[in-house]
């Protein structure tokens, strides 16, 4: 059987697909499983060996400021690939115009996709051959695997999910240049995330950072990507202590690193869903976005989110004129902290 998986971005995304492929492969070895990612995210999937053929797409190539015989060329190039594969079987996870287009131009024999109800782009359903209904306030990753399970008629685990993140020498090699300067005992504090809404203060961070030094004697690596080092800096700023680190690496290198760290914390983004996938211990702190759907499902990982506030009712806003809800002091985080690390003590 061939089957086409089609989840384009983001990373987060990616990552919350990944317990799909696990599973398939699991259920179906001997199947032939594509991947088409934008190339963008591609980077997390590159070297795994569960995915026969990675289709790297750049959909963003095919527009802005264009003609439109150059955006046919560019299509024609990017789907030629594509094309070659005869499918059977084409899962589109993410909801969206653009993947449906994809599978449907794929030529796959069935087309799945989410029901109107659980699509971001309800059109999209027209190009599927078959929607499949999944309960509306269902974690994301829960919500994958159904769509897998219903289609493929296969089996899927309920929990400990599997996340097939494939890393070589130079992403450990990568995250034992930063334990180097700060030993085994170190947590991960991340103030980045792709909406300003999404980001608790970075003042607050070097706060807290002081705080885990001073109760538990843990130094804080403060990881972003290079274009968020103004907010790793303000971190750093704040800190009394100075026991912080900051750190700019690849997403596989954090992801070693995430694998060392005695604790994580911070928004709805990547490295959060990173984190998750290596089983560190987690702290989320959620504001616009809901924990439920896109927080860890493991059950000893705790969530802060302000719920005393109605405006959190699906918010989803990247701007706001009252932002109240990431108001939540470092004690709060911390208290967090200490109960993450004491549920981690007692296995």
């Amino acid at each position: 059987m061939r089957i086409l998986i089609v989840k384009l971005s983001s990373i987060g995304d990616i990552v919350h697909t990944l317990p799909v492929l696990a599973a398939i492969r699991r259920a179906i070895p001997k199947a032939e499983i594509a991947w088409a990612v934008e190339r963008s995210a591609a980077e997390i999937l590159r070297g795994n060996t569960l995915v026969d053929n990675l289709i790297e797409i750049d959909t963003r190539s095919l527009r802005g400021g264009k003609i439109i015989e150059e955006i046919l060329l560019d299509a024609s190039k990017q789907l030629r690939r594509l094309r070659s594969f005869e499918f059977d079987v084409a899962l589109d996870f993410q909801g969206l115009l653009k993947s449906a287009s994809i599978i449907k131009l794929a030529k796959a024999v069935r087309r799945y996709g989410f029901s109107k109800q659980n699509l971001r782009e309800p059109a999209s359903r027209f190009l599927l051959t078959n929607t499949i209904d999944v309960e509306q306030k269902t974690h994301i990753i829960r919500k994958n695997l159904t769509l897998a399970q219903r289609a493929l008629e296969i089996s899927v685990p309920e929990n400990d999910f599997e996340f097939p993140i494939f890393t070589d020498r130079t992403h450990r090699k990568e995250a034992e240049k930063i334990t180097e300067q700060t030993g085994e005992n170190f947590a991960i504090l991340n103030p980045a995330g792709g909406w300003a809404t999404k980001l608790w203060h970075a003042e607050k961070f070097g706060a807290l950072a002081d705080q885990l030094w001073e109760e538990n004697n843990l130094i804080s690596v403060v990881t972003t990507a290079p274009n968020e080092i103004r907010l790793a800096e303000k971190v750093l700023q704040r800190s009394e202590s100075k026991k912080v680190i900051l750190a700019q690496p690849s997403l596989k290198g954090f992801y070693e690193l995430a694998r060392r760290a005695k604790i994580y914390i911070g928004g709805d983004t990547a490295p959060t869903h990173l984190a998750v996938a290596a089983k560190t211990p987690i702290v989320g702190i959620f504001g616009p976005t809901e924990w439920w759907r896109n927080g860890s499902p493991n059950a000893d990982d705790i969530c802060i989110e302000r719920n005393e506030i109605g405006c959190r009712v699906d918010c989803h806003r990247r701007t706001c004129a009252n932002w109240i809800c990431m108001d939540i002091s470092v004690e709060t985080v911390l208290q967090a902290a200490q109960k993450r690390l004491e549920l981690t003590a007692k296995i």
